[in-house]
């Protein structure tokens, strides 16, 4: 079964969804409504201010028209320019007349062309330029400018496409230029492009909207620092207008020239057109403003009466999960519920604490009582043997081996009697399984020799008590034959200072195979009459007091029969 994921599944999203689901259909037509309002204005601002350019550039085409009639008439109807052909022709008087006609001529009808600057006749026979003085502010600017013409005419001499205005990029302003060629004799009229918008400057296009003028590949020529400064992008090319800037945006607009390669644009900020927007606008505005507020104050309610304990809540139950139970809830709540659900969840888990602590000590009571059983359990043939043994020898009245033995037997049962403890010191161990060998030996003379060997700074560690003494045990029992004698040793020594190891190994013929596969793969070895329980009652011990920190490997060794580690962490009595 596919699970949810948790955020979508939380009270905070769902509460949010449905808030949501009743005011964002309202804030989606209040927000469709501004764009669309915004779009209406900007199209209806945008068509109007296109009419004006269009209009605007109509005209400025008009006047240039009436220029290129007047230069066409005065290059085919002034005698005056006949002089003006060739130097071989004419006398340089009559030369110097015309020039003075020619130039009376081009004041007087100065007045008549008053959008164009300067007008302009120039022969290369005689590299003689002769233009009106109408224009600029002052001799040095009227010289610049007709220097700048005159040297754009000596290089580059072809004539113009009839009806063209050619755009001329000055050192410190730029010209609208156009000329008619006739063999040696140029008449033509110039315009300074700053010239042709200053008719804007008295629109209201806001404090920083302005018009300016841009070649064919849309660099301004007009304003130029103020677009790069405001990064405005005035390349667009199929639209009736663009939005573009990066502080502010601007409507920009543009109508091109059917006179030359350029265009007049208008750039009108933002920020006046949304001046025009009708007042139901601004209360859209404030309505959404308010909405939103709303909306962020009612989730913020909620979240401080509602969510916020239900996350409590939510973080308690899961401590609770992960056996924390020291986790509390704060009692006091604004809410009468939350402080009831509160207390009722602390009395619960002071409950669950109470219950798995009691539940606890039960249990480490059984593991005691099993530990109190499996320690006192005791041999009963090993214990009825031993009486035997007695017996017989009182039968032969040998008192020094009947002495022996009823000194061990006292011994070890003293031992077996007093362990009462789940630890005993090492060396207390050892003493008590030498004392079992000795036992062992009087009961077997001659059938068994045993070797001990254990570092005497082990002597405090503890360990749990018939651990050594039970591998003996085990070795005598299935190792032990009277056919010849068998050899047990005991190995104690320590490792890496965190562990002591035992081993117990024995030269009999070694574990069987099956049994020592059991044996390592952990299954249970006890039969019905009890055999190997001894084994077990080790193993069972090691897991009740050590756990994960201990264990213990069976093997058969080649040439030395079964051998028994038991690895055991170091701790001193």
């Amino acid at each position: 079964m596919r699970k949810i994921k948790p955020v979508f599944n939380s009270l905070l999203f769902k509460l949010f969804l449905a808030v949501f689901a009743v005011i964002g259909p309202l804030l989606i037509v209040l927000v469709v409504n501004q764009y669309y309002s915004v779009s209406v204005i900007r199209n209806q601002v945008a068509q109007s201010n296109k009419n004006m350019l269009n209009i605007y550039m109509g005209e400025i085409d008009r006047n240039l028209e009436i220029v290129e009639k007047y230069l066409y008439q005065l290059s085919q109807d002034n005698s005056d320019l006949a002089y003006y052909q060739s130097r071989e022709q004419h006398d340089f008087n009559e030369f110097l007349q015309a020039k003075l006609r020619l130039n009376n001529t081009l004041h007087s009808n100065a007045d008549f062309y008053g959008a164009i600057d300067s007008v302009f006749v120039y022969t290369s026979a005689y590299d003689d330029f002769l233009n009106t003085q109408t224009f600029g502010s002052d001799l040095l600017e009227r010289d610049s400018a007709k220097d700048e013409i005159l040297q754009f005419i000596r290089t580059k001499p072809e004539p113009l496409q009839y009806g063209h205005w050619r755009i001329l990029e000055g050192k410190d302003r730029n010209y609208l230029l156009y000329y008619i060629k006739n063999e040696n004799i140029y008449v033509g009229a110039w315009v300074d492009i700053d010239k042709l918008i200053i008719p804007f400057k008295h629109l209201d296009f806001g404090d920083t909207g302005r018009a300016l003028i841009a070649n064919s590949s849309f660099e301004p020529l007009t304003s130029k620092p103020f677009v790069e400064k405001e990064g405005i992008d005035i390349s667009f090319k199929k639209n009736m207008y663009a939005v573009s800037g990066d502080d502010e945006p601007f409507i920009v607009m543009k109508e091109h020239s059917n006179k030359g390669d350029f265009y007049l644009f208008a750039l009108i900020p933002e920020s006046k057109i949304l001046e025009q927007l009708p007042f139901l606008y601004k209360i859209s505005s404030v309505f959404i403003f308010i909405s939103i507020l709303f909306l962020s104050f009612f989730l913020f309610i909620m979240r401080k009466i509602f969510l916020q304990p239900i996350s409590q809540l939510v973080f308690a139950m899961k401590k609770l999960r992960k056996g924390d139970l020291d986790i509390r809830l704060p009692g006091r709540h604004s809410s009468t519920e939350f402080a009831v659900l509160n207390e009722t969840f602390n009395h619960m888990i002071s409950e669950i604490k109470d219950l798995k602590i009691n539940i606890y000590e039960e249990k480490l009571n059984h593991q005691r009582a099993e530990l109190k059983h499996l320690q006192l359990q005791i041999n009963p043939h090993f214990f009825l043997n031993s009486l035997n043994i007695i017996y017989n020898l009182a039968t032969v009245k040998d008192y020094a081996v009947i002495q022996e033995m009823a000194k061990c037997l006292a011994n070890y049962f003293r031992f077996m009697f007093k362990s009462n403890s789940y630890f005993v010191r090492l060396k207390d161990e050892i003493m008590h399984t030498d004392n079992y060998l000795k036992i062992q030996q009087l009961r077997y003379p001659d059938s068994f020799v045993y070797t001990i060997q254990t570092p005497t700074e082990l002597a405090e560690c503890k360990i749990p008590p018939l651990v050594i003494q039970t591998l003996v045990e085990n070795s005598i029992k299935h190792a032990f034959t009277m056919d010849e004698p068998i050899n047990i040793s005991i190995v104690v020594v320590q490792e890496n200072n965190e562990f002591i190891s035992i081993k117990v190994q024995d030269t009999g013929e070694g574990f069987p195979e099956e049994v020592l596969n059991s044996l390592e793969n952990d299954e249970v070895l006890m039969t019905d009459e009890g055999e190997r329980i001894g084994i077990w009652n080790i193993k069972r011990r090691l897991n009740l007091l050590y756990k994960d920190q201990t264990d213990i490997h069976f093997s058969n060794e080649h040439g030395k029969g079964a051998t028994v580690i038991i690895r055991l962490p170091i701790e001193i009595m």
